[in-house]
């Protein structure tokens, strides 16, 4: 295997700026000038696919040609809410199946906002049929689906755009710029947090799948087989073989936001561990409601990352990042702290360099002048964000029990570790109730990663190479890259 150039990508995509639909092929496409109009459809419309219908309303000379979704129940709510808005001004066709729409010829885009499971697996599809791709968050299920989805946009040319909105926050690019270019001095640690309520979701027992949902569709690629009701509509954010816990859920925007601000150059760590539980809820679920999870990259910058979704009294939610740096100063909740400070100064710096237009501005400008490099948030910035997530998840998965305490990390002389995740116990000891040594944490391996090939190297890469890649469903197969 080989590595993914971001440079590579946008040299090969700025090409005079023609349209990049390749023609003759799989993707020919319609080119699009500014004032055609632009056909898409919403796969997934029971929750996040109503702010993506939303969005694209919002949007000059956008018609929604499909919606797609395998529950009948909520593609008919979804079709009747959307004729309300538009009035007549379009016809939009419910579909079940997203293949059904990938063969209109028409067709210039798709938007996905199924389970998570489905992501890459529409994405490939969608760029073979040489459709341009919004994608929600994580683009990927799996470290290896992620790097097909790649695989796709290089070779048919495709926008290919992330659902991580803050990518056209120019504030945002702002900071990172100038903290790359060592206005705050050297970056050290760049810090994520998810911490946001949530509650048990329970046990619900196994059974038929109602009428209204096409179960064999909506398990799609994924290796389930039985319906349980916590799986629709919601909860599969918490089972592994169809979400990614909340890591990879609402914690992919901060996780990506983490990644942003390390030096340019950089694209997967070297080495990962993470540790947590899932405590309190005594529930189905699977992922863990509280973990800290810890990357190094290849120059020596580190990004942490923080989940905490039991509730307690003055809980604090915090969906934000921070920034440390080598010589002591940091920047927390818009203020630079300088280095033995507790003063803080608010950050003021120039916006930065985003496509502009929001989210779907950004998307919709992509698609008309056929210029992948134009989304705020590409597949590159989509892959490498999501294995981020992913390597960490994976060492949990692999951690083992040990007792809940404050010496149950396992971080060798990284004292910037140690003291975060002391933060984070004392807040489950203290906050939550968790009784010291009367609970288990989950605490996973130092995984090593190369970069280059994407695989794991070292102690347990036999154990973590074999969570990079899921298995399949038969007719729901990620292709292989020879088959791509």
């Amino acid at each position: 295997m080989t590595a993914f150039s971001r440079r590579g990508f946008l040299k090969s995509t700025a090409i005079g700026g023609s349209s990049l639909l390749l023609t003759g092929t799989r993707a020919s496409g319609r080119i699009l000038g500014a004032s055609d109009r632009l056909r898409v459809a919403v796969a997934g419309v029971n929750g996040r696919g109503g702010s993506h219908i939303g969005g694209f309303l919002e949007q000059d000379n956008i018609e929604i040609a499909y919606l797609i979704d395998p529950d009948q129940n909520v593609l008919n709510s979804a079709l009747s809410g959307l004729e309300k808005k538009v009035k007549g001004r379009f016809t939009t066709k419910g579909l079940a199946d997203v293949r059904k729409a990938l063969e209109d010829p028409n067709l210039d885009a798709i938007s996905i906002a199924t389970p998570n499971h489905w992501h890459s697996l529409m994405t490939i599809w969608a760029a073979q049929a040489g459709k341009n791709v919004y994608v929600e968050k994580p683009m990927s299920h799996d470290v290896g689906e992620g790097r097909i989805a790649v695989a796709a946009q290089e070779k048919y040319g495709v926008v290919i755009q992330h659902g991580t909105q803050n990518r056209s926050n120019a504030q945002i690019a702002g900071l990172h710029e100038a903290i790359q270019a060592g206005k705050f001095g050297k970056l050290k640690i760049s810090y994520g947090y998810c911490c946001k309520q949530r509650g048990s979701i329970g046990f619900k027992p196994i059974s038929d799948p109602p009428a209204n949902l096409d179960w064999d569709l909506w398990r799609g690629p994924a290796m389930v087989d039985q319906f349980h009701g916590n799986y629709v509509h919601y909860n599969w954010h918490w089972f592994w073989k169809t979400g990614n816990g909340d890591l990879n859920n609402q914690g992919t925007h901060q996780l990506d936001i983490a990644r942003w601000a390390l030096d340019k150059d950089l694209t997967h760590p070297v080495r990962v561990m993470a540790i947590g539980g899932r405590f309190q809820w005594n529930d189905q679920g699977e992922t863990p409601n509280t973990m800290m999870g810890i990357a190094e990259y290849p120059n020596g910058q580190q990004v942490f990352f923080n989940v905490r979704n039991v509730a307690y009294d003055k809980y604090e939610t915090q969906v934000e990042n921070e920034y440390y740096f080598e010589d002591g100063g940091k920047i927390v909740r818009g203020k630079y702290y300088p280095a033995g400070s507790s003063v803080g100064e608010k950050v003021d710096v120039p916006d930065g360099k985003v496509t502009p237009g929001g989210n779907w501005g950004a998307f919709t400008t992509a698609c008309r002048e056929g210029k992948p490099e134009l989304a705020n948030g590409n597949v590159y910035d989509a892959h490498y964000g999501c294995v981020l997530g992913h390597l960490m998840n994976n060492s949990y998965r692999l951690g083992k029990k040990v007792p809940f305490n404050s010496k149950a990390g396992q971080f060798g002389d990284n004292k910037d570790a140690a003291e975060h995740f002391l933060k984070l116990h004392e807040i489950m000891r203290g906050g939550v109730g968790v009784p010291e040594n009367g609970a288990e944490y989950v605490v996973g391996p130092w995984l090593t990663f190369d970069p280059k090939t994407e695989m794991h190297t070292g102690e347990f890469a036999a154990e973590a190479n074999a969570l990079l890649k899921d298995q399949n469903r038969t007719g729901y197969e990620i292709p292989t890259l020879a088959k791509v």
